[in-house]
């Protein structure tokens, strides 16, 4: 009977610290965003006699990790590591097409709406934001309601390979302007090359007003 209670009481105990660290991986996982933005649901999928036990566990996500959808979660206990599969699912807006439109097409904001749904069902690189939709080309023929990705799109050129180009350079207190030839086609924020009328080859960044910038 004594073997029976302390069985039990032990199991009762692994038990609540399974239940004590899903919630820190939820917690974790739910400070990676924006809750105004984003609502999430966290699914622990490795079952519980599989986890490391301790009071503090050490929770972290390799750099290349997924936004959402299946997430491996490392956690560490002392010298134990266990890596905790997790189903995180995303509710919130996306962008879709609101109209049919052809490849080819400067993108108004006529031809996007956003919509609510499951993020992490979506395809790969499935836009949020309008803004990053407003003057991209099409690449493709595009159906009503179809989600828009950045694969579908290319940006706007700001500045186009062989056309003239000012180019300002800034420092500390002070700036340098001058005019040269673009190398390159580029979107705003995309690097950009310059060859000036001294022949020097320069780099910077575009900006959305077609001039190169550059920190010095």
């Amino acid at each position: 009977m004594k073997g029976k209670m302390l069985l039990a009481g032990l199991l009762c105990s692994l038990s609540a610290q399974a239940d004590d660290l899903a919630r820190q991986i939820e917690s974790f996982i739910k400070s990676r965003y924006d809750a105004s933005q984003v609502k999430v649901n966290v699914l622990v999928r490795t079952p519980a006699a599989q986890w490391p036990q301790c009071e503090h566990p050490l929770l972290s996500l390799p750099s290349n990790a997924r936004q959402w959808g299946n997430i491996s979660v490392s956690v560490r206990c002392g010298q134990q590591r266990r890596f905790i599969q997790t189903e995180v699912q995303a509710f919130g807006d996306y962008l879709v097409s609101a109209r049919n439109i052809s490849a080819g097409r400067h993108l108004t904001a006529a031809d996007l709406k956003l919509q609510s749904g499951r993020l992490d069902i979506l395809p790969p690189r499935t836009l949020t934001e309008i803004s990053k939709a407003l003057g991209a080309v099409t690449l493709r023929n595009i159906i009503p309601g179809q989600p828009l990705t950045l694969p579908m799109l290319r940006r706007a050129w700001v500045i186009k390979a062989g056309q003239p180009v000012q180019v300002f350079a800034q420092g500390d207190g002070f700036t340098i302007s001058g005019s040269g030839k673009a190398m390159n086609n580029a979107a705003a924020e995309d690097s950009v090359r310059v060859r000036m009328a001294s022949g020097q080859i320069v780099s910077g960044i575009a900006g959305d007003d077609g001039v190169m910038r550059v920190a010095l």
